[in-house]
């Protein structure tokens, strides 16, 4: 009966950590509608955070995808044209690349990248009392802090997760010219992709990539201005949050999958 209860109280507190986290983001995509209520200093933050997280990191995703579409682009030409089957390129690289590689790469870096500095940011803040000090000016924290941070990630992840997309399949392209393989020309390579394409791949792209960012930038906001008080708190929160972004960007992701093609 100990376990019992044990299990029974550790679901129920990870069902309600599940519900404010849900509902946390449903309120920024509440607000975010709801533009003409923002004031200037909301869309001050909101640009610097797409620029810190989407603007700044786009050579470096962009790296990544360079590499990554050397590797799975050009083994999956030499593999299909071993076997004669030239005209599954299309659909391989949009289940590898489309449907799964891409999103969660760039969540991913996103999340080590920008969702720490954002955890560390707020806890810092909570921690120096601004986040009184707002208050005590009459700023809403929620939508001067919160709002346009978590809204920021998950456009940034949205657009980094395109860019993503587009620098691997040009590197595995050019990569393919360069070794000789048999790409069939631009466009073949390009007509093979979008043909396998459907309206299933698209929406599971969008949400992959829109919804582990909000619920990542709720995760580092929630757990930055959770802490009590104390500068010893800010590294815990910190790593907090990155290993709970990371396990709900493979739980989304694979609910996202399961709903999508099942």
């Amino acid at each position: 009966m100990k376990w019992i209860a044990f299990l029974g109280r550790h679901t129920i507190a990870r069902l309600g950590a599940v519900s404010y986290l849900v509902a946390v983001a449903w309120t920024v995509l509440v607000a975010a509608v709801q533009v003409r209520h923002w004031p200037r200093p909301v869309r001050n933050v909101l640009a610097r955070q797409i620029l810190f997280t989407g603007y700044e990191a786009t050579r470096f995703v962009s790296l990544i995808a360079l590499l990554v579409g050397l590797s799975v682009v050009l083994q999956a030409q030499m593999f299909l044209r071993k076997l004669g089957q030239s005209e599954l390129l299309g659909p391989i690289l949009v289940m590898v690349l489309i449907r799964e590689l891409g999103p969660l790469i760039t969540n991913f870096v996103v999340i080590g990248r920008s969702g720490t500095a954002m955890a560390t940011e707020m806890a810092s803040m909570k921690v120096n009392g601004e986040v009184k000090v707002l208050d005590a000016q009459g700023m809403d924290p929620f939508l001067y802090l919160v709002l346009p941070r978590i809204l920021g990630m998950a456009v940034s992840i949205f657009c980094l997760t395109v860019v993503f997309i587009t620098v691997a399949f040009l590197s595995g392209f050019a990569s393919g010219l360069l070794l000789g393989a048999q790409t069939g020309g631009p466009w073949v390579f390009v007509d093979s992709i979008f043909s396998s394409m459907t309206f299933s791949d698209v929406l599971n792209l969008i949400i992959k990539s829109f919804v582990p960012g909000l619920l990542t930038g709720a995760i580092c906001c929630t757990e930055g201005l959770g802490v009590k008080g104390a500068v010893t708190e800010i590294p815990q929160a910190t790593s907090r949050a990155q290993v709970r972004s990371t396990i709900t960007l493979f739980v989304t992701s694979a609910l996202v999958s399961l709903a999508t093609y099942l």
